[in-house]
């Protein structure tokens, strides 16, 4: 994921960045999306938990309000992104709670099985097929065994008007990368890495396609 090549931003322009919390607010249903996010991580107290490609945080946000003594970490490539995540969690006494890095979207900054459960929103689709599954394989390899994976993302449209409205985002953030996640390959790439029990477990229906929830472990 070269930051000049494969790296999408938020809202796939630098100068948009600060409008992405505005745009999924007016285009998503945020709060159920997001709460279901947490009710598949089910965060437990002590456990080692990362994001893959935090955002502006707000995903850890709900997820420390449903566990607060779970370990949080952030993994991201986006020095904007970072800064409005660090303003949003130091305004809320999160900012200690959590530990964000920056990387060079190859290999991530941490040791081998070191974390319980990994999770991912709204990210895979901004990547090219070969950063997705060199990103898959690099969750793999720092998840403890028997660790989790959970990624919401989006899928295949569950129907004709998710479909034409999933258009949009793919005009946006662009066909040669989104089109992995309209044809359903996130399952087929995890299962191919070596992830085992890969399930779409959930659904949230939005105007501008499907939002999969898919769980793996390693």
């Amino acid at each position: 994921m070269s930051k000049e090549n494969d790296f999408i931003p938020a809202l796939a322009y630098n100068q948009l960045t600060s409008f992405y919390d505005k745009t999924i607010d007016w285009t998503m249903p945020e709060k159920a999306f997001r709460d279901k996010l947490v009710h598949h991580l089910d965060p437990q107290q002590h456990e080692q938990i990362m994001e893959f490609g935090f955002g502006t945080g707000q995903n850890i946000i709900y997820a420390l309000r449903a566990e607060f003594k779970a370990s949080y970490y952030g993994l991201d490539v986006d020095p904007k992104v970072e800064a409005i995540a660090k303003k949003k969690l130091k305004k809320l006494n999160f900012l200690k709670n959590v530990k964000l890095e920056l990387y060079d979207g190859k290999v991530f900054p941490y040791p081998s099985d070191i974390f319980d459960k990994v999770f991912s929103c709204l990210v895979f689709h901004q990547l090219k097929t070969k950063v997705k599954k060199t990103a898959m394989m690099e969750i793999y390899r720092v998840l403890k065994p028997e660790g989790k994976l959970l990624i919401c993302d989006w899928g295949k449209p569950h129907n004709y008007f998710a479909s034409l409205g999933f258009y949009l985002v793919q005009m946006l953030d662009g066909f040669e990368t989104t089109s992995d996640n309209r044809k359903g390959l996130l399952s087929i790439f995890l299962k191919d890495i070596g992830f085992k029990d890969v399930q779409q477990i959930d659904i949230t229906k939005t105007k501008i396609g499907t939002l999969r929830y898919t769980i793996a472990s390693k």
